[in-house]
Protein backbone atom coordinates (compact mmCIF):
# COMPACT_ATOMS: atom_id res chain seq x y z
CA UNK A 1 0.00 0.00 0.00
CA UNK A 2 1.58 3.48 -1.36
CA UNK A 3 1.04 6.33 0.95
CA UNK A 4 -2.54 8.34 -0.43
CA UNK A 5 -2.27 11.42 1.22
CA UNK A 6 -0.59 13.22 -1.90
CA UNK A 7 -3.42 11.66 -3.92
CA UNK A 8 -6.07 13.08 -1.90
CA UNK A 9 -4.74 16.54 -1.48
CA UNK A 10 -4.37 16.47 -5.88
CA UNK A 11 -7.75 15.37 -5.66
CA UNK A 12 -9.06 18.10 -3.77
CA UNK A 13 -6.73 20.95 -5.38
CA UNK A 14 -8.74 19.83 -9.03
CA UNK A 15 -12.11 18.30 -8.61
CA UNK A 16 -12.60 18.42 -12.03
CA UNK A 17 -10.09 15.68 -13.18
CA UNK A 18 -11.86 12.81 -15.23
CA UNK A 19 -8.41 11.39 -16.49
CA UNK A 20 -5.39 10.32 -15.30
CA UNK A 21 -2.41 8.91 -17.77
CA UNK A 22 -0.22 6.63 -16.20
CA UNK A 23 3.32 7.06 -17.73
CA UNK A 24 5.74 3.89 -17.71
CA UNK A 25 9.10 4.23 -19.16
CA UNK A 26 10.47 2.29 -21.28
CA UNK A 27 14.16 1.39 -21.95
CA UNK A 28 14.35 4.06 -25.07
CA UNK A 29 13.03 6.40 -22.74
CA UNK A 30 9.70 6.47 -24.43
CA UNK A 31 6.18 6.65 -22.08
CA UNK A 32 4.14 3.99 -21.85
CA UNK A 33 1.17 3.35 -19.88
CA UNK A 34 -2.87 3.55 -19.29
CA UNK A 35 -5.30 6.40 -19.09
CA UNK A 36 -7.17 5.82 -15.92
CA UNK A 37 -10.79 7.63 -15.61
CA UNK A 38 -10.91 9.44 -11.37
CA UNK A 39 -12.72 6.67 -10.07
CA UNK A 40 -9.79 4.19 -10.64
CA UNK A 41 -7.04 6.08 -9.81
CA UNK A 42 -6.81 5.02 -5.71
CA UNK A 43 -6.04 1.80 -7.05
CA UNK A 44 -2.97 2.40 -8.45
CA UNK A 45 -2.46 3.29 -4.99
CA UNK A 46 -3.78 0.16 -3.63
CA UNK A 47 -1.27 -1.60 -5.55
CA UNK A 48 -4.23 -2.73 -7.96
CA UNK A 49 -3.00 -2.09 -11.51
CA UNK A 50 -1.09 -4.22 -13.38
CA UNK A 51 0.96 -3.94 -17.05
CA UNK A 52 3.30 -6.62 -18.88
CA UNK A 53 6.72 -6.43 -17.54
CA UNK A 54 7.50 -6.54 -21.41
CA UNK A 55 6.26 -3.20 -21.20
CA UNK A 56 9.32 -1.98 -20.02
CA UNK A 57 11.43 -3.32 -22.85
CA UNK A 58 10.00 -2.51 -26.11
CA UNK A 59 11.64 -1.29 -29.24
CA UNK A 60 11.27 1.73 -30.67
CA UNK A 61 8.18 0.69 -33.04
CA UNK A 62 6.79 -0.33 -29.40
CA UNK A 63 7.08 -4.01 -30.54
CA UNK A 64 7.83 -7.10 -27.82
CA UNK A 65 10.95 -8.48 -27.41
CA UNK A 66 9.89 -12.76 -28.14
CA UNK A 67 12.31 -13.60 -25.15
CA UNK A 68 10.78 -12.34 -22.66
CA UNK A 69 7.41 -12.93 -23.89
CA UNK A 70 8.64 -16.70 -24.01
CA UNK A 71 10.66 -16.54 -20.74
CA UNK A 72 7.98 -14.76 -18.55
CA UNK A 73 4.71 -15.84 -20.01
CA UNK A 74 4.05 -12.36 -21.06
CA UNK A 75 3.62 -11.94 -16.69
CA UNK A 76 1.87 -8.89 -15.48
CA UNK A 77 4.00 -6.59 -12.75
CA UNK A 78 2.75 -4.08 -10.64
CA UNK A 79 2.48 0.16 -11.36
CA UNK A 80 4.33 1.69 -8.26
CA UNK A 81 3.42 5.39 -8.34
CA UNK A 82 5.68 7.78 -7.40
CA UNK A 83 3.00 10.29 -5.86
CA UNK A 84 5.36 13.40 -5.64
CA UNK A 85 5.31 13.31 -9.71
CA UNK A 86 1.15 14.09 -9.51
CA UNK A 87 0.69 17.00 -11.98
CA UNK A 88 -2.52 18.65 -13.97
CA UNK A 89 -2.06 18.11 -18.12
CA UNK A 90 -2.22 21.50 -19.03
CA UNK A 91 -2.34 21.12 -22.80
CA UNK A 92 -5.32 17.95 -22.57
CA UNK A 93 -8.49 19.28 -23.91
CA UNK A 94 -10.17 18.27 -20.83
CA UNK A 95 -9.02 18.53 -17.31
CA UNK A 96 -5.99 15.46 -16.89
CA UNK A 97 -3.39 14.11 -14.31
CA UNK A 98 -0.27 12.52 -14.55
CA UNK A 99 1.46 10.46 -12.72
CA UNK A 100 4.77 8.48 -13.30
CA UNK A 101 4.87 4.90 -12.43
CA UNK A 102 7.81 2.10 -12.31
CA UNK A 103 7.45 -1.43 -12.57
CA UNK A 104 7.62 -3.90 -9.58
CA UNK A 105 7.66 -7.99 -9.78
CA UNK A 106 4.52 -10.37 -10.02
CA UNK A 107 4.32 -10.45 -6.38
CA UNK A 108 5.11 -6.73 -5.14
CA UNK A 109 8.17 -7.51 -3.12
CA UNK A 110 10.50 -5.31 -5.21
CA UNK A 111 11.56 -3.43 -8.40
CA UNK A 112 11.10 -5.06 -11.41
CA UNK A 113 15.10 -4.81 -12.55
CA UNK A 114 14.16 -4.25 -16.31
CA UNK A 115 12.71 -1.06 -15.21
CA UNK A 116 15.00 2.04 -16.15
CA UNK A 117 13.39 3.94 -13.17
CA UNK A 118 14.25 0.90 -10.90
CA UNK A 119 18.10 0.70 -12.67
CA UNK A 120 18.74 4.43 -11.53
CA UNK A 121 17.37 4.16 -8.34
CA UNK A 122 19.65 0.69 -7.51
CA UNK A 123 22.46 3.19 -8.45
CA UNK A 124 21.92 5.67 -6.21
CA UNK A 125 21.18 2.85 -3.58
CA UNK A 126 25.11 2.22 -3.86
CA UNK A 127 25.64 5.77 -3.07
CA UNK A 128 23.56 5.39 0.04
CA UNK A 129 25.51 3.26 1.39
CA UNK A 130 28.63 5.11 1.53
CA UNK A 131 26.27 7.66 2.78
CA UNK A 132 26.89 9.96 -0.56
CA UNK A 133 24.04 11.73 -2.34
CA UNK A 134 24.45 12.50 -6.43
CA UNK A 135 23.33 15.96 -7.32
CA UNK A 136 22.67 15.96 -11.30
CA UNK A 137 21.43 18.77 -13.63
CA UNK A 138 20.43 18.03 -17.42
CA UNK A 139 20.62 20.45 -20.28
CA UNK A 140 19.26 18.73 -23.61
CA UNK A 141 19.05 20.53 -27.28
CA UNK A 142 16.26 20.16 -29.59
CA UNK A 143 14.70 21.41 -33.10
CA UNK A 144 11.11 22.73 -33.62
CA UNK A 145 10.77 21.56 -37.29
CA UNK A 146 7.35 22.38 -39.64
CA UNK A 147 4.80 19.02 -39.14
CA UNK A 148 4.82 18.64 -42.88
CA UNK A 149 7.98 17.07 -44.46
CA UNK A 150 9.42 17.74 -47.67
CA UNK A 151 9.04 15.33 -50.44
CA UNK A 152 12.03 13.17 -49.78
CA UNK A 153 10.42 12.87 -46.24
CA UNK A 154 12.47 14.74 -44.69
CA UNK A 155 12.21 17.09 -41.64
CA UNK A 156 12.00 20.75 -42.55
CA UNK A 157 12.97 23.95 -40.35
CA UNK A 158 11.02 25.99 -39.29
CA UNK A 159 14.21 28.93 -38.91
CA UNK A 160 14.15 30.43 -42.65
CA UNK A 161 16.29 32.25 -44.67
CA UNK A 162 14.58 35.62 -46.16
CA UNK A 163 14.46 33.44 -49.54
CA UNK A 164 12.63 31.03 -48.16
CA UNK A 165 15.05 28.58 -47.85
CA UNK A 166 16.94 26.80 -44.59
CA UNK A 167 18.95 29.61 -42.71
CA UNK A 168 22.47 29.29 -42.92
CA UNK A 169 23.19 29.03 -39.00
CA UNK A 170 21.19 29.08 -36.06
CA UNK A 171 22.20 32.31 -34.37
CA UNK A 172 23.61 30.89 -31.42
CA UNK A 173 22.14 32.59 -28.28
CA UNK A 174 20.19 34.77 -30.45
CA UNK A 175 17.69 37.17 -28.98
CA UNK A 176 16.22 38.24 -32.06
CA UNK A 177 15.15 34.55 -32.89
CA UNK A 178 14.35 33.76 -29.61
CA UNK A 179 11.74 36.48 -30.07
CA UNK A 180 10.74 35.41 -33.44
CA UNK A 181 9.60 32.28 -31.79
CA UNK A 182 7.75 33.89 -28.77
CA UNK A 183 4.76 32.64 -28.82
CA UNK A 184 5.67 28.69 -28.21
CA UNK A 185 8.36 29.70 -25.75
CA UNK A 186 6.31 31.17 -23.77
CA UNK A 187 3.77 28.49 -23.82
CA UNK A 188 6.42 26.09 -22.78
CA UNK A 189 7.81 28.12 -19.96
CA UNK A 190 4.32 28.49 -18.87
CA UNK A 191 3.16 24.91 -19.59
CA UNK A 192 6.68 24.30 -17.26
CA UNK A 193 5.37 26.13 -13.94
CA UNK A 194 1.77 24.70 -13.92
CA UNK A 195 3.78 21.62 -14.07
CA UNK A 196 6.68 22.35 -11.49
CA UNK A 197 9.58 21.74 -14.07
CA UNK A 198 12.34 24.27 -12.79
CA UNK A 199 13.44 25.63 -16.10
CA UNK A 200 17.14 27.35 -15.87
CA UNK A 201 17.47 28.90 -19.00
CA UNK A 202 16.61 28.54 -22.90
CA UNK A 203 18.34 29.52 -25.64
CA UNK A 204 19.12 28.96 -29.38
CA UNK A 205 21.91 26.42 -30.86
CA UNK A 206 24.41 26.43 -33.38
CA UNK A 207 21.35 24.50 -36.08
CA UNK A 208 18.54 26.66 -38.13
CA UNK A 209 15.09 25.96 -35.83
CA UNK A 210 17.84 24.60 -32.54
CA UNK A 211 17.31 25.51 -28.85
CA UNK A 212 18.55 24.26 -25.80
CA UNK A 213 16.84 24.14 -22.34
CA UNK A 214 18.38 23.58 -19.21
CA UNK A 215 17.33 22.61 -15.73
CA UNK A 216 18.33 23.09 -12.31
CA UNK A 217 20.01 20.67 -10.46
CA UNK A 218 18.28 18.42 -7.96
CA UNK A 219 19.60 16.44 -4.66
CA UNK A 220 17.32 13.30 -6.01
CA UNK A 221 18.86 12.17 -8.73
CA UNK A 222 15.79 10.54 -9.63
CA UNK A 223 13.57 13.46 -9.56
CA UNK A 224 15.85 15.51 -11.83
CA UNK A 225 15.65 12.49 -14.68
CA UNK A 226 11.78 12.61 -13.81
CA UNK A 227 11.51 16.44 -14.55
CA UNK A 228 13.91 15.44 -17.94
CA UNK A 229 11.82 12.86 -18.81
CA UNK A 230 8.64 15.14 -18.11
CA UNK A 231 10.19 18.61 -19.63
CA UNK A 232 10.95 16.21 -23.28
CA UNK A 233 7.16 15.23 -23.05
CA UNK A 234 5.79 18.75 -22.56
CA UNK A 235 7.98 20.55 -25.50
CA UNK A 236 6.76 18.26 -27.94
CA UNK A 237 3.00 18.46 -26.45
CA UNK A 238 2.95 22.16 -26.69
CA UNK A 239 4.79 21.83 -30.14
CA UNK A 240 2.08 20.28 -31.47
CA UNK A 241 -0.69 22.57 -30.37
CA UNK A 242 1.59 25.43 -31.74
CA UNK A 243 1.26 23.92 -35.52
CA UNK A 244 4.79 22.53 -35.27
CA UNK A 245 6.91 19.64 -34.14
CA UNK A 246 9.91 19.36 -31.32
CA UNK A 247 12.49 16.22 -31.89
CA UNK A 248 15.35 15.40 -29.70
CA UNK A 249 16.84 13.46 -32.31
CA UNK A 250 20.42 12.95 -32.59
CA UNK A 251 21.31 14.29 -35.87
CA UNK A 252 17.87 14.99 -37.47
CA UNK A 253 19.84 17.22 -40.28
CA UNK A 254 22.83 15.92 -42.08
CA UNK A 255 24.74 19.52 -42.58
CA UNK A 256 23.89 20.67 -39.03
CA UNK A 257 24.82 20.33 -35.61
CA UNK A 258 23.02 17.39 -33.45
CA UNK A 259 21.15 17.57 -30.25
CA UNK A 260 23.11 16.63 -27.54
CA UNK A 261 22.01 15.82 -23.69
CA UNK A 262 24.67 16.79 -21.38
CA UNK A 263 24.73 16.08 -17.55
CA UNK A 264 26.17 17.84 -14.77
CA UNK A 265 26.93 16.07 -12.11
CA UNK A 266 28.29 16.59 -8.45
CA UNK A 267 28.07 14.37 -4.90
CA UNK A 268 27.32 15.63 -1.62
CA UNK A 269 28.43 14.11 1.79
CA UNK A 270 26.02 13.44 5.09
CA UNK A 271 26.92 17.15 5.64
CA UNK A 272 25.68 18.38 2.26
CA UNK A 273 29.30 19.32 1.48
CA UNK A 274 30.46 18.92 -2.38
CA UNK A 275 33.21 15.97 -2.26
CA UNK A 276 34.33 17.71 -5.44
CA UNK A 277 35.13 20.68 -3.49
CA UNK A 278 38.62 20.74 -1.63
CA UNK A 279 38.58 25.15 -2.15
CA UNK A 280 40.66 24.79 -5.53
CA UNK A 281 39.66 25.61 -9.02
CA UNK A 282 41.19 21.93 -10.01
CA UNK A 283 39.17 20.44 -7.50
CA UNK A 284 39.47 17.65 -4.76
CA UNK A 285 41.05 13.76 -5.68
CA UNK A 286 37.73 12.39 -5.38
CA UNK A 287 36.94 14.59 -8.80
CA UNK A 288 39.43 12.60 -10.00
CA UNK A 289 39.20 9.63 -9.23
CA UNK A 290 35.65 10.35 -10.89
CA UNK A 291 36.84 12.00 -13.64
CA UNK A 292 38.90 8.83 -14.56
CA UNK A 293 35.72 5.70 -13.85
CA UNK A 294 33.83 7.83 -16.32
CA UNK A 295 36.74 7.72 -18.53
CA UNK A 296 37.37 4.59 -18.24
CA UNK A 297 33.55 2.99 -18.79
CA UNK A 298 32.76 5.66 -21.32
CA UNK A 299 33.39 2.93 -24.35
CA UNK A 300 30.94 0.26 -21.92
CA UNK A 301 28.67 3.12 -21.69
CA UNK A 302 28.34 4.22 -25.14
CA UNK A 303 24.98 2.26 -26.36
CA UNK A 304 23.36 4.15 -23.90
CA UNK A 305 24.90 6.93 -24.42
CA UNK A 306 24.43 6.86 -28.14
CA UNK A 307 20.97 4.57 -28.26
CA UNK A 308 19.82 4.55 -31.62
CA UNK A 309 21.23 4.13 -35.38
CA UNK A 310 21.29 7.68 -36.33
CA UNK A 311 23.03 8.68 -32.94
CA UNK A 312 25.90 7.72 -34.56
CA UNK A 313 25.57 10.79 -37.25
CA UNK A 314 26.56 13.18 -34.49
CA UNK A 315 29.40 12.21 -33.76
CA UNK A 316 31.69 13.47 -36.71
CA UNK A 317 34.29 16.18 -36.67
CA UNK A 318 33.28 20.32 -36.08
CA UNK A 319 29.66 18.81 -35.06
CA UNK A 320 30.49 19.95 -31.30
CA UNK A 321 30.23 16.17 -30.20
CA UNK A 322 32.83 14.17 -28.01
CA UNK A 323 35.31 11.67 -29.85
CA UNK A 324 37.33 10.79 -27.57
CA UNK A 325 37.19 9.95 -23.81
CA UNK A 326 39.06 12.92 -22.75
CA UNK A 327 38.62 15.41 -19.81
CA UNK A 328 39.76 19.23 -19.23
CA UNK A 329 38.93 22.30 -17.16
CA UNK A 330 36.31 24.69 -19.02
CA UNK A 331 36.92 23.17 -21.96
CA UNK A 332 33.80 21.95 -24.39
CA UNK A 333 36.19 20.08 -27.19
CA UNK A 334 36.21 17.38 -24.67
CA UNK A 335 33.88 14.88 -24.00
CA UNK A 336 34.03 15.77 -19.66
CA UNK A 337 34.58 19.48 -18.60
CA UNK A 338 35.02 20.82 -15.72
CA UNK A 339 32.71 24.33 -15.47
CA UNK A 340 35.03 27.32 -14.09
CA UNK A 341 32.87 28.88 -11.05
CA UNK A 342 32.23 29.09 -7.36
CA UNK A 343 34.74 26.28 -6.23
CA UNK A 344 31.65 24.88 -4.01
CA UNK A 345 29.59 24.03 -6.78
CA UNK A 346 32.31 22.25 -8.83
CA UNK A 347 31.07 19.66 -10.59
CA UNK A 348 31.16 17.26 -13.59
CA UNK A 349 29.74 18.02 -17.30
CA UNK A 350 29.64 14.64 -19.02
CA UNK A 351 28.73 15.59 -22.76
CA UNK A 352 28.83 12.46 -24.77
CA UNK A 353 25.11 11.90 -24.90
CA UNK A 354 22.45 12.41 -27.59
CA UNK A 355 19.16 14.29 -26.50
CA UNK A 356 17.75 10.79 -27.86
CA UNK A 357 19.03 8.58 -25.27
CA UNK A 358 17.46 7.72 -22.03
CA UNK A 359 17.99 10.16 -19.33
CA UNK A 360 17.66 7.54 -16.23
CA UNK A 361 19.58 5.27 -18.06
CA UNK A 362 22.48 7.91 -18.70
CA UNK A 363 22.48 8.78 -15.37
CA UNK A 364 22.76 5.66 -14.26
CA UNK A 365 25.82 4.74 -16.29
CA UNK A 366 27.53 8.31 -15.45
CA UNK A 367 26.87 7.64 -11.78
CA UNK A 368 27.87 4.37 -11.80
CA UNK A 369 31.03 5.13 -13.81
CA UNK A 370 32.48 7.73 -11.27
CA UNK A 371 30.83 5.57 -8.28
CA UNK A 372 33.47 2.92 -9.70
CA UNK A 373 36.57 5.41 -9.68
CA UNK A 374 35.44 6.71 -6.61
CA UNK A 375 35.71 3.01 -5.09
CA UNK A 376 38.63 2.11 -6.52
CA UNK A 377 40.78 5.42 -6.13
CA UNK A 378 41.56 5.42 -10.12
CA UNK A 379 43.46 7.83 -11.45
CA UNK A 380 42.44 9.91 -14.69
CA UNK A 381 44.56 10.92 -18.24
CA UNK A 382 45.91 14.26 -18.06
CA UNK A 383 43.71 17.10 -18.23
CA UNK A 384 43.47 18.20 -21.79
CA UNK A 385 44.27 21.56 -22.97
CA UNK A 386 43.03 22.94 -26.30
CA UNK A 387 42.01 20.83 -28.49
CA UNK A 388 40.64 17.62 -27.87
CA UNK A 389 42.34 15.92 -31.01
CA UNK A 390 45.69 15.28 -28.25
CA UNK A 391 43.83 12.88 -27.07
CA UNK A 392 44.45 9.58 -29.81
CA UNK A 393 41.81 7.26 -28.32
CA UNK A 394 38.67 7.27 -30.07
CA UNK A 395 35.22 6.20 -28.87
CA UNK A 396 32.97 3.60 -30.58
CA UNK A 397 32.21 5.34 -34.21
CA UNK A 398 29.39 2.76 -34.97
CA UNK A 399 25.91 1.17 -33.21
CA UNK A 400 27.34 -2.78 -33.72
CA UNK A 401 30.62 -1.83 -32.06
CA UNK A 402 28.97 -0.02 -29.04
CA UNK A 403 26.13 -2.53 -28.57
CA UNK A 404 29.03 -5.38 -28.54
CA UNK A 405 31.21 -3.33 -25.93
CA UNK A 406 27.83 -2.98 -23.60
CA UNK A 407 27.11 -6.70 -23.98
CA UNK A 408 30.54 -7.59 -22.72
CA UNK A 409 30.88 -5.43 -20.10
CA UNK A 410 31.30 -7.08 -16.52
CA UNK A 411 30.65 -3.15 -15.25
CA UNK A 412 27.66 -2.96 -16.99
CA UNK A 413 26.18 -6.36 -15.38
CA UNK A 414 28.08 -5.82 -11.93
CA UNK A 415 26.61 -1.98 -11.62
CA UNK A 416 23.00 -1.50 -13.37
CA UNK A 417 22.07 -5.20 -13.42
CA UNK A 418 22.35 -8.42 -15.62
CA UNK A 419 18.58 -8.28 -16.09
CA UNK A 420 18.74 -4.40 -17.45
CA UNK A 421 22.28 -5.41 -19.86
CA UNK A 422 20.03 -8.78 -21.41
CA UNK A 423 16.82 -6.83 -22.20
CA UNK A 424 18.63 -3.61 -23.57
CA UNK A 425 21.23 -5.67 -25.83
CA UNK A 426 18.26 -7.58 -27.30
CA UNK A 427 16.15 -4.56 -27.95
CA UNK A 428 18.87 -2.79 -29.58
CA UNK A 429 19.48 -6.07 -31.69
CA UNK A 430 15.56 -6.12 -32.34
CA UNK A 431 15.90 -2.12 -33.40
CA UNK A 432 19.36 -2.87 -35.59
CA UNK A 433 18.19 -5.90 -37.48
CA UNK A 434 15.53 -4.14 -38.93
CA UNK A 435 17.49 -1.06 -40.07
CA UNK A 436 20.07 -4.31 -41.46
CA UNK A 437 17.34 -5.45 -43.82
CA UNK A 438 15.89 -2.29 -45.18
CA UNK A 439 16.99 -0.07 -47.99
CA UNK A 440 17.40 3.81 -47.72
CA UNK A 441 16.88 6.79 -50.17
CA UNK A 442 20.22 7.28 -50.47
CA UNK A 443 21.03 3.54 -51.39
CA UNK A 444 18.57 3.78 -54.19
CA UNK A 445 20.65 6.80 -55.08
CA UNK A 446 23.41 5.53 -55.89
CA UNK A 447 22.71 2.70 -57.32
CA UNK A 448 19.59 2.03 -58.64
Amino acid sequence: MTNDAPLKEFLEKYPGIEIFEILLHDLNGVHRGKWLPRSKIESLFSGKIKMPISSCSLDCWGRDQEEIITETGDADGICLPHAHTLRIVPWAKKETGQIIVSMRNQDNTDDYQGDCRAILKKVIDQYKDLRLYPVIACEMEFHIVEIERDGFGMPKHTQKSLDGSPAIGGQVYGIAEMREAESLMSDIIEAAKVQELPIDGLVTEFSPSQFEINLQHQSCALTACDQSSMLKRLIKSIANKNNCQATFMAKPFDSQVGNGMHLHASVLDESGENIFNNGTDAGSKILENAVAGCLKHMKEGMAIFAPNINSYRRFAPGCYAPLSPSWGYENRTTAIRIPAGDVSSIRIEHRVSGADANPYLVAATILASALDGIKNKLDPTKAIVGDRSKHSEQLPRFWEESLNIFNDSKFISDYLGFEFQKNFYRCKRQEKTEFDTRAFALEFDAYI
